[in-house]
């Protein structure tokens, strides 16, 4: 047995160089150990801006100090497949209400990728068992559900800037930016793209077929703008009209920008 096995034994009194072994082998700079916790699983139903923003903040002001600093777990595993979430932006409101996002679970690979990119790793969806080592005896995760159901709306509205990478779209209505859309961001309405400043990206309005579908911006300085397959890229822009205020509409097959 060593004198430092011996110490730890009998706790008896050490001289100067096993004082230091045993003040060196109690200064390591972490410890990983199994502890019980409480999670609180935010499951999203669907993933709506200003639909999000003011059920969250309803919730939220019925019980403030409840949710401050409070870790949550976005489940997505009753939301869409189909349905785009800007987890950056959703990261960004749920800290403003007091809850930090932290991990999700379940959701599509679309969705995945997106959670990623905003640095949310991915759970597997609770109805799925794996097989994986046995966790240490007092590892134990309690869940507190706290469901919010968004109601469906048609338009979706975008408060913070749209950043280069980013991909904005809304689904069966229109969107509406009151901020700019950076150069490498792409914003996509089934119906109407109102930006309220620079429109500096790709703007593609009535995706999904609707000739109907306008496109309307402060500044025009965008990369690409479409409207039910119709477009027009940076080149054909930069005309009379370029960083002024626009509207673009389709007459028959032609894109037809306009002086607001």
């Amino acid at each position: 047995m060593s004198q430092l096995e011996l110490f730890r034994k009998n706790k008896i009194k050490l001289g100067p160089m096993q004082d230091t072994e045993a003040a060196l082998d109690s200064e390591a700079c972490f410890k990983l150990k199994g502890s019980r916790v409480t999670m609180t699983i935010l499951e999203l139903y669907r993933y709506d801006y200003k639909s999000f923003n003011d059920t969250l903040s309803s919730t939220v002001s019925s019980a403030p100090d409840f949710f401050q600093q409070t870790p949550v777990i976005l489940s997505l595993e009753k939301c869409p497949a189909d349905n785009f979430i800007d987890f950056i932006e959703l990261g960004e409101l749920c800290r403003e209400y007091g809850m930090i996002p932290v991990a999700v679970r379940g959701g599509s690979e679309e969705q995945l990728l997106s959670a990623n990119v905003a640095g949310l790793p991915s759970l597997p969806p609770a109805s799925i068992s794996t097989r994986s080592p046995e966790p240490a005896p007092d590892t134990a995760v309690a869940v507190r559900e706290v469901e919010i159901e968004v109601p469906i709306s048609a338009n979706k509205v975008i408060t913070t800037p749209v950043r280069s990478g980013q991909q904005i779209y809304a689904p069966g209505g229109d969107l509406v930016v009151l901020a700019p859309v950076s150069a490498g961001a792409e914003i996509l309405a089934d119906g109407n793209i109102h930006v309220y400043a620079p429109l500096r990206g790709r703007a593609l309005a009535g995706v999904k077929g609707d000739d109907s579908a306008r496109i309307f911006c402060q500044s025009l300085e965008a990369e690409l703008i479409s409207i039910s397959g119709n477009y027009k890229v940076n080149e054909d822009l930069q005309g009379s009209l370029w960083k002024q205020a626009i509207k673009a509409e389709l007459e028959g097959d032609q894109l037809i920008i306009s002086p607001l």
